[in-house]
């Protein structure tokens, strides 16, 4: 019977230990640890089915686009093509494509506030920039011009720098529409 009242009193101990006031600010502290960090978690462009991805982003039906370019020698190539020197780490539907243009959003959407950045090298005067990618909210999906590089993509822990999350969340409406590319400014060259 000694045994017995022993286990039953470590039991009861073990118990009391568990179940003080620290205890439980240490269960609400762990709560609230895990609770912040569900920004964290990867989230899918569901309201979106994934498109066909065909190769450097022309029409889907195949058809040929006429080319977008600047005119400006400081800014070279075609901003309806994937190869375009600002979408180094773009990933989704080309505004330039969809009505918009490589700055603005299409007529009837709105522009994301939160967005995912990257770094490209701009050919003409091989500088390096700091490139604002954000989503066009508000319209489905224009299905013109898929593009998707992942130059300096980062993991998904590291959201500012990564595309696959789908950045409408910010907005009024999380349907996702297109991509626009804004150069923010230059970036600073690395320390050596």
């Amino acid at each position: 019977m000694a045994r017995f009242d022993k286990l039953t009193e470590n039991l009861a101990r073990g118990i009391a230990r568990g179940t003080s006031r620290r205890s439980l600010l240490a269960w609400l502290g762990a709560g609230m640890t895990g609770a912040a960090s569900i920004p964290l978690l990867p989230v899918a462009r569901a309201a979106t089915p994934p498109a066909p991805e065909a190769p450097h982003g022309p029409h889907a039906t195949g058809a040929a686009r006429p080319a977008i370019v600047s005119g400006l020698e400081q800014d070279p190539g075609d901003r309806a093509s994937c190869d375009y020197w600002r979408y180094c780490a773009i990933d989704g539907f080309l505004c330039s494509c969809c009505g918009g243009s490589v700055n603005t959003c299409p007529p009837g959407t709105e522009m994301s506030p939160i967005t995912w950045i990257g770094t490209c090298t701009n050919p003409a005067d091989g500088r390096a920039y700091v490139i604002s990618y954000n989503d066009c909210c508000g319209v489905s999906s224009c299905g013109q011009c898929l593009c998707n590089r992942n130059e300096g993509d980062r993991p998904q822990v590291r959201p500012q720098s990564n595309n696959d999350y789908n950045w409408c969340l910010g907005s009024e409406s999380s349907v996702y529409n297109c991509s626009v590319a804004a150069v923010i400014g230059v970036a600073l060259a690395e320390p050596k």
